[in-house]
């Protein structure tokens, strides 16, 4: 329909995510980007395992965000698995994505102890939901319940996938781990070798609330404001964009219902295709001109991400 040589969908629907209950916004302009300098930011950081608390600034993407922690508690960057935003817990919905909120507090997840599990792949689908942390690594986000590998205990969620069978995953995006996965024949044997991240040793220690023991930033006003990491390498200070947020949440959730992928920045480079985009063609054709091509979006896929966005837009979600 879009292009006579769109290729079959890589991946099935073989997993779903868990979506956040939403309300009807109106369809509003995006707000202006705040003259505030991100040079001049700084954020509150901790290693989720337990730390002390230090400031990074001066970045403008994520590896730049994990070469300036590293810095701090001199290590190779490499050793960071993935951030979450004010909890020290591997919670999945907390994750550092394409944005980060003035207020918000950094804990970093270290690589903790490797693991190897050999299991058959019983079933055509393994039940994983597998996201990237930026920087080289895939890690399981979510592990469908009553899966194959929900019965395996040793595989658990913010694991991150090193090996399949051998060859080196690190370096790879989510969706080419999760095609390697996906195109294991079934009934087949094969071995995966995983990074757990280091466990907390501080559980009495709970999230930071938006004071930080009195040090809120008053100067960043409202407290909407936010850091959003661009397709180009580039940051930017702007207003929270409901709409904008909301199509990308539901951009993310088509991603994993086709892909078994989740990725806030690669759904707000969607989100961000689409703009001054009046209907599915010109859309199709921006997202096959642009980088976004080598993912092989099928027909299907292509209109089901248009529908989110004009129901965003159109405030009908």
């Amino acid at each position: 329909m879009f292009k006579k040589n769109r290729p079959k969908p890589a991946l099935a629907h073989s997993d779903s995510v868990e979506n956040n209950n939403v309300v009807k916004r109106q369809n509003v302009p995006p707000s202006p980007v705040s003259p505030i300098s991100k040079a001049s930011l700084q954020f509150h950081c901790q290693l989720a395992h337990g730390s002390p608390t230090v400031f990074v600034s001066g970045f403008s993407n994520v590896k730049e965000l994990y070469q300036k922690i590293a810095e701090c508690f001199d290590f190779p960057a490499s050793e960071i698995l993935f951030c979450t935003l004010n909890t020290y817990k591997a919670d999945m919905k907390k994750l550092l994505g394409g944005q980060i909120g003035l207020e918000d507090f950094i804990f970093a997840h270290r690589k903790g102890r490797p693991k190897e599990v050999e299991l058959v792949k019983s079933e055509d689908a393994l039940g994983l939901t597998i996201t990237d942390n930026g920087a080289g690594f895939a890690f399981i986000k979510r592990i469908k319940e009553g899966s194959v590998i929900h019965n395996i205990p040793h595989i658990q969620v913010g694991d991150h996938i090193e090996k399949l069978n051998g060859e080196v995953m690190v370096g790879k995006r989510h969706f080419e781990v999760a095609k390697i996965l996906k195109e294991i024949p079934k009934g087949e044997t094969f071995t995966i070798r995983l990074i757990e991240p280091m466990k907390s040793g501080f559980n009495s220690i709970a999230p930071k609330s938006n004071s930080r023991g009195g040090s809120k930033k008053s100067n960043y006003g409202t407290g909407r404001e936010t850091l959003r990491f661009k397709a180009g390498g580039n940051a930017e200070i702007e207003e929270k964009d409901d709409v904008m947020d909301v199509g990308v949440e539901k951009i993310n959730s088509i991603l994993e219902s086709f892909l078994g992928i989740n990725d806030e920045e690669l759904a707000t480079r969607i989100w961000e295709t689409a703009m001054g985009k009046t209907n599915s063609m010109d859309f199709a054709d921006a997202v096959d001109n642009s980088d976004l091509e080598e993912l092989g979006f099928t027909d299907d896929l292509v209109i089901e991400l248009w529908g989110a966005i004009t129901d965003a837009r159109d405030g009908r979600i």
